[in-house]
């Protein structure tokens, strides 16, 4: 390691920021761009997932919400793949790359695994099955978004930090939108039945989707200002929220 990646890294450890890839040394290059990848092939994979959903809901209101669902997900993948493609990525061959509304059976066990070869979290590999399905699902993982999130708008790396910034309202928007919804499907003893059902079936996908406890390189995520809690603190923020927000939904 050269003596101007270790002061690099050194600066980033004390709460340093970089600013152009021009700046950044190959490791951190590599976890960046790893970030970047997991988190646009989330987007991509959420939004193919969820625009069947447009089809499921019940009326005008909840179409035209999962409709922005769909549409902003996919801008949000679209901001962060203009980063990557400022490291040299083919942002045009990217898109195309995979199968973005590819699903495996709704029976699948995956926990943290990922699979098909892009960098979805887990959680998108699973199938939305109906419209109470897709609500539960909606406000499980945009809950789980909000705690990275916080995580996210801190990276070290400004212009990614920014974008994700300008995201986070956004993404926040999207779970009131699931939350609204959730209350009304709640509201009836059928409602309640169905959801508590799809609770049990997507609250442990989401909690895999934080990644294992006492990961390894979560240390050297920290040094490059690229982490800043552990997988388990982020789990338990997420379990907290989800609580909280369910019982209010006599959930």
């Amino acid at each position: 390691m050269s003596d101007d990646t270790m002061k690099i890294e050194d600066y980033l450890a004390k709460g340093g920021v970089l600013s152009a890839p021009e700046n950044v040394p190959p490791r951190y290059r590599g976890e960046l761009m790893r970030l970047m990848a997991s988190f646009v092939d989330s987007e991509l994979a959420g939004s193919a997932g969820f625009a069947d959903a447009i089809n499921f809901a019940p009326g005008i209101a909840a179409r035209i919400a999962a409709s922005r669902i769909t549409l902003e997900k996919a801008d949000h993948a679209g901001r962060v793949l203009a980063v990557m493609g400022s490291f040299g990525t083919d942002e045009a061959r990217y898109q195309s790359a995979h199968d973005w509304a590819a699903r495996l059976p709704r029976d699948a066990d995956l926990g943290t695994a990922r699979r098909g070869g892009d960098m979805r979290l887990s959680v998108f590999h699973y199938p939305i099955t109906g419209w109470v399905d897709a609500v539960v699902m909606n406000v499980l993982q945009g809950l789980a978004a909000g705690v990275q999130m916080t995580e996210l708008t801190r990276v070290s790396y400004a212009p990614l930090a920014e974008v994700f910034r300008e995201i986070a309202p956004r993404e926040a928007r999207h779970v009131e939108l699931g939350l609204d919804g959730l209350k009304e499907i709640a509201a009836r003893a059928e409602g309640r039945a169905e959801a508590r059902a799809a609770l049990a079936y997507w609250r442990p996908r989401v909690a895999a989707s934080f990644g294992i406890a006492g990961s390894d390189r979560f240390d050297m995520l920290r040094r490059f200002g690229l982490r800043h809690a552990p997988n388990e603190e982020l789990l338990a923020r997420w379990e907290a929220l989800a609580t909280a927000h369910l019982a209010a939904c006599n959930l």
